[in-house]
């Protein structure tokens, strides 16, 4: 799964378009490195996000397209 639709899917952010805007910016990280929108993501992988002067840290554990919001928080793990 690309890491804009991933973003999307477990709620991390609310727009597909915004995720992809923000990846392209270079202000998502995996595992240390700066990646575009397109990047796979896989089960494991530790995702950094800057907004603005807050920092989001979070761990994939699923890739599963979650039914709803409650299942969407169960993708992902936050790390601080």
């Amino acid at each position: 799964m690309r890491i804009d639709k991933f973003m999307k899917v477990s709620r991390l952010i609310k727009r597909r378009t915004v995720a992809n805007e923000v990846a392209d910016a270079g202000r998502i990280s995996v595992n240390g490195r700066p990646v575009k929108a397109s990047y796979k993501v896989k089960v494991g992988d530790e995702i950094e996000v800057a907004f603005g002067n807050r920092l989001l840290k979070a761990r994939v554990l699923s890739l599963d397209v979650p039914v709803g919001k409650d299942i969407a928080r169960e993708m992902y793990e936050m790390i601080e």
